[in-house]
């Protein structure tokens, strides 16, 4: 195969991925307009639909317009070799792969990172404020933005040194020591993201004692949850949308409450949504989920290892001499369609698990509080009820709450 070839592949990927998306994204917005089913009509009331449909347009037509000016920016990189004029600053400070790499991706990291700036200040205090959901000033914005870079840059930048380490130190083999290193990181994070992480960016307090704790408390006793860490997470300063999450193992497990989540839901309902959160971890999803990035991540380690020295790879970018750094932006664009179905089977098992959980906290709790305290969470966030089934496939990791009420009625 020619460099030219695989440049044109590069391209063709970039097109493919862009216009897959653009028509799932036309199809999708082709049903904003939908009636509602008769199961979700008590979700809104009829101005808050409208508002529901005009917020679901404005998104989708941002998300179009900044998806087409990414790629217009990525294929000027490209045909104007790009990478290698970054590829040549960095090897103009040094020689060495670990240092000159992590230049590189610093580099290309920082553009895109200033490039995506007002993309994401304008989703915040455009739409966002407009529709009541953003509560961020923009002293936090500013500042999660350097504390997101500066987090992104020790983790990101310590993996990439210690994988291109590895690589100097292995040759072809590297894969496995690469693939085995993520893996221990990988649950390292699991288990330790709450307690490292996220106190960077939110404030977490324990659950004061009060019924609600009580409520949880006996239900984890009921079904044999050792529950010891329950939290509440100060999302409110950032948004009025809900959330609640399950992470870590053993005695590091912890439940993590929005506190938006338990202002806008009853009591009941918020441990409905406890059980369901409680579900994933009986049914061991957490340890599924992990398993199959693993070997996803298997996988992409060793097709990396076998065109990591590939000349063809570095000279489709214009490079002369292949580096580890130039070979993974390359693979990164031929990967691509890989990822894409590797996704969808990641959203189908997810899918299957979230209406394990759903189950589960019917049959272990009840689901009229489950079903309402999602109809008031979807109704909060202005979400889109009636999806177009191809969207549905390829980019959503829960089914659609019509899916769900169908399925906790007629389990």
């Amino acid at each position: 195969m020619s460099a030219s070839l695989l440049f044109g592949i590069f391209i063709f990927i970039l097109i493919a991925d862009y216009l897959l998306n653009s028509v799932l994204d036309f199809l999708n917005a082709k049903h904003f307009n939908d009636d509602l089913p008769k199961e979700l009509q008590d979700v809104y009331q009829p101005e808050e639909y409208l508002k529901s449909q005009a917020y679901k347009k404005e998104r989708s037509k941002f998300g179009t317009f900044h998806a087409g000016f990414s790629l217009l920016i990525i294929l000027a990189f490209l045909f104007l070799k790009g990478f290698a004029f970054v590829n040549n600053i960095a090897l103009s400070f040094t020689e060495n792969q670990i240092l000159s790499g992590l230049i590189f991706f610093g580099i290309i990291l920082f553009a895109s990172g200033i490039i995506n700036i007002p993309f994401s200040y304008y989703s915040t205090f455009v739409i966002e404020e407009k529709y009541d959901f953003n509560k961020m000033s923009k002293k936090t914005f500013f500042f999660d933005l350097v504390k997101s870079t500066l987090v992104s840059a020790v983790l990101g930048g310590g993996i990439l040194a210690f994988i291109i380490w590895i690589y100097q130190l292995t040759g072809s083999n590297f894969w496995l020591y690469a693939w085995g290193f993520l893996t221990l990181f990988s649950v390292f994070m699991n288990m330790f993201y709450s307690r490292l992480i996220v106190p960077i960016f939110n404030k977490q307090t324990p659950l004061e004692e009060g019924s609600l704790r009580n409520k949880i408390e006996v239900y984890a006793k009921k079904v044999g949850f050792a529950l010891d860490n329950i939290f509440i997470i100060d999302g409110s300063k950032r948004s009025t949308k809900a959330n609640a999450y399950f992470s870590g193992f053993g005695k590091e497990k912890r439940i993590t409450l929005y506190d938006t989540l338990i202002n806008d839901l009853e009591e009941e309902e918020i441990v409905a949504v406890l059980a369901h959160e409680v579900g994933h971890y009986k049914k061991k999803h957490i340890i599924y989920n992990i398993f199959a990035v693993i070997i996803s991540t298997g996988f992409m380690f060793w097709i990396f290892s076998l065109l990591v020295e590939s000349s063809i790879l570095a000279e489709a970018l214009s490079v002369a001499e292949p580096n580890f750094h130039i070979a993974l932006v390359a693979f990164g664009i031929l990967y691509a369609p890989i990822s894409e179905i590797t996704g969808i089977f990641m959203n189908l098992l997810s899918r299957k698990f979230e209406y394990q959980a759903d189950n589960y906290a019917k049959e272990t709790y009840n689901a009229e509080d489950l079903i309402s305290s999602l109809k008031k969470l979807s109704s909060k966030s202005l979400s889109n009820l009636t999806p177009h089934k191809a969207y549905v496939f390829f980019h959503y990791s829960h089914p659609t709450l019509l899916q769900r009420i169908k399925n906790m009625k007629n389990q």
